[in-house]
């Protein structure tokens, strides 16, 4: 806990009152405001905390020593990054930029922002880097504190496939303990959910940290039973992508006491039309085009830190 003692010191000072959001209606930002910045980036997470989100939405990778950067692969993507002398790589090339063979010093050295994205063509365009996930929460808990004076949750996604043990990640397990122990330095754990496609990794987390909020990502079109008895337990958030989902499944996993939080949701008709069924929230690249579907929010004052 040392580290979260000296973040506090830091951020909020030793006499702050902290605010917290009870999200009815949770808003998250995915990797930060990817639709209007570059994704999981420092700007992206800012912005998407002054577009009123409740939790932000990150990814991430590790690199050769044992680093955790926030990054959706675990390589330099060609759709967004640039080599540190400026150039281009080509899409058939970029898992050779493997981030788990590079130091971070290595891996900050790349431009992942000034080639913009074409599938966004509102996303400013600047220079950044893959950022720490350390350096990501000290500045978003800094923006909280001064800013938007409220706090939020972190769904943080690790990403492994079994195929990619010990080549793109370590094995779940590794990934896992690394990023228990950096949380647990710098978060209150009741801040933070885990989320993933791999249910190994949830399967991990339930048994080993179960005080942890576990989020079951899912891409299939297996049955919302089908999916839960894979995974062997019930999760406190099921996030399929937004087209699978039912009233019916809302229904049924609200019975079992399951928030339904759906992902990628970008346009405002799809939103409007979860809302209708009942969602407990969705993951958006547009955190201001959503927040307007947010419900009443009760804030509550946290105390002294």
């Amino acid at each position: 806990m040392k580290y979260r003692v000296l973040l506090f010191l830091m951020v909020f000072g030793t006499g702050a009152v902290a605010q917290s959001y009870i999200p009815k209606f949770d808003i998250q930002g995915h990797r930060g405001a990817r639709g209007l910045r570059p994704e999981n980036s420092i700007p992206s997470f800012l912005l998407a905390l002054d577009s009123g989100v409740t939790t932000i939405e990150l990814d991430l990778a590790v690199t050769k020593d044992k680093k955790l950067v926030v990054s959706h692969e675990p390589w330099m993507a060609a759709t967004i990054c640039t080599t540190p002398e400026g150039n281009s790589i080509v899409a058939r090339d970029e898992k050779k930029y493997n981030i788990y063979k590079m130091t971070y010093e290595q891996v900050r050295e790349w431009d992942c922002g000034s080639k913009g994205n074409e599938r966004f063509p509102q996303q400013q365009k600047m220079a950044v880097s893959k950022p720490l996930l350390s350096d990501v929460i000290v500045a978003v808990e800094d923006h909280l504190k001064n800013y938007t004076r409220y706090e939020v949750d972190y769904n943080i996604e690790i990403k492994t496939l079994p195929e990619g043990d010990n080549k793109f990640h370590p094995t779940p397990q590794v990934f896992s303990d690394l990023v228990y122990k950096l949380i647990d330095d710098y978060l209150p754990l009741d801040r933070v959910v885990i989320q993933s496609f791999d249910f190994r990794v949830l399967k991990y987390w339930h048994d080993k940290y179960p005080e942890v909020r576990l989020a079951a990502l899912v891409e299939n079109k297996k049955s919302v039973e089908q999916n839960l008895a894979d995974l062997g337990f019930t999760p406190s958030i099921y996030s399929p992508y937004f087209t699978l989902i039912t009233r019916d499944d809302v229904r049924d996993l609200h019975q079992k006491k399951v928030r339904v939080i759906p992902w990628t949701v970008n346009e405002e008709r799809d939103m409007l039309s979860l809302k209708g069924m009942d969602v407990d929230g969705f993951i958006t690249d547009y955190p201001d085009r959503a927040a307007k579907f947010k419900r009443t929010l009760n804030i509550k004052p946290k105390g002294k830190k």
